[in-house]
């Protein structure tokens, strides 16, 4: 009997070389598994199935896990206001485990010896596969094509053309990745460091050209409600507020940062949703949360962030990061007013219960209430008094 190997599969240039090629080079009966983060619709994952088959897949299964993937790490990157290097929504960076997780069950379900994944050897997604299925199953063998063999996107395409795999080759120029929580478009251009994406190489185009004001309601910092509607999930309603922003081209930009390998690496991205969810968050926090509690959580957050880049979300770390950041959402509720625009966004502004600008103690820039002027008088005298004494000490030093 030839042995199984399960491989994660998305239906690109890359899973689509692995299914051949390890089929037809090495032997193996190959098993198909599409772990869907929310970017897939059913017609799409129809299609990847009927794709798989096509090229050699012995068995092929559509994984769901969008409810998981919101649930154990979208929300915290939401109470965190997660941005890497303050651009990226880490979308691919996030679902990536969690495909690997759904993966690697897979293939101890169907008693696989192997499983493989179609990451090259230059970019972060090879160490998050192949970490995830050592900590979870390190008696399954792993096997990676593309960054064994080294392959360009042309050598595998002329591979797939060698072996009668009729595809649409011109659309593959890119490496696409759809989710929940964003869709990555690398290739060409951002191979690059002066060049930027055309308009066409970015999967949903602008087609909304009128301004449209959304209302976000949130409780305990998540996502409730748009226009006063409710959903039946946290993945759902991310859904629907990217099919209202998308149209407006939304969230696009190129992502420029430091690989977990050590490289410098360029990704473009298009993530209407995440950006103005986040941005929209961050806004009612600033009325809701305190001095204190947005530093603290601000640098909690990066660490998140930077730990689910760099693959270490089975860290135990991150399951008490999420407690804190859990915990810091009990008062930010609320709404938040936002103007869609093409290509832009604008945040109007909030209405909270919980808004600490709504006090007795004074208006900014205009009039106190609580204190006068000796009381200020006296708190900056006191406030001084350590600066005084550094100054005073080292004067002829200065």
């Amino acid at each position: 009997m030839k042995e199984k190997v399960v491989l994660a599969f998305s239906g690109g240039l890359d899973t689509s070389f692995c299914v051949k090629y390890l089929s037809e080079e090495k032997g193996f009966d190959v098993y198909t598994a599409v772990a869907n983060t929310g970017g897939f619709s059913e017609e799409e994952l129809d299609a990847i199935e009927e794709r798989a088959y096509k090229l050699g897949s012995k068995g092929h299964v559509s994984l769901d896990i969008t409810d998981e993937y919101y649930n154990k790490c979208i929300r915290y990157m939401v109470y965190g206001n997660v941005l890497r290097n303050n651009t990226y929504p880490i979308s691919v960076s996030s679902e990536r485990v969690f495909q690997a997780i759904a993966t690697i069950e897979h293939a101890k379900k169907i008693d696989a010896q192997y499983v493989a994944h179609g990451s090259t050897g230059a970019g972060n997604d090879q160490v998050r596969f192949d970490l995830t299925f050592q900590v979870l199953a390190p008696e399954i063998k792993i096997l990676t094509p593309i960054r064994d063999l080294q392959l360009s996107r042309q050598e595998e395409i002329d591979y797939l053309k060698k072996h009668g795999v009729q595809e649409n080759y011109e659309k593959m120029q890119y490496s696409i990745n759809q989710g929940l929580w964003g869709t990555s478009i690398g290739g060409k251009e951002t191979l690059t460091s002066n060049k930027s994406l055309p308009e066409e190489a970015y999967p949903k185009q602008l087609k909304a050209f009128d301004n449209k004001v959304v209302e976000l309601e949130f409780e305990k910092g998540e996502l409730k409600a748009i226009d006063g509607k409710t959903f039946s999930s946290g993945a759902k309603i991310i859904q629907v507020l990217e099919e209202i922003a998308a149209p407006y081209a939304i969230g696009r930009d190129i992502h420029v940062g430091d690989t977990i390998i050590g490289i410098k690496g360029r990704v473009g991205f298009e993530a209407a949703a995440p950006l103005i969810t986040i941005k929209a968050h961050h806004l009612l926090e600033k009325h809701t949360l305190t001095k204190w509690q947005m530093y603290w959580k601000e640098q909690l957050s990066n660490w998140y962030g930077m730990f689910l880049h760099e693959s270490m979300y089975l860290d135990p770390v991150m399951r008490n990061i999420e407690v804190f950041l859990e915990n810091s959402q009990d008062n930010v509720t609320g709404k938040v007013f936002v103007k869609l625009k093409p290509y832009q966004f604008e945040l109007q502004g909030i209405n909270s219960d919980h808004d600490l600008m709504n006090s007795d103690f004074g208006d900014y820039g205009e009039m106190s209430k609580a204190f006068t002027g000796e009381d200020v008088k006296g708190f900056t005298s006191i406030l001084a008094t350590s600066l005084k004494i550094f100054h005073s000490v080292n004067k002829k030093k200065q």
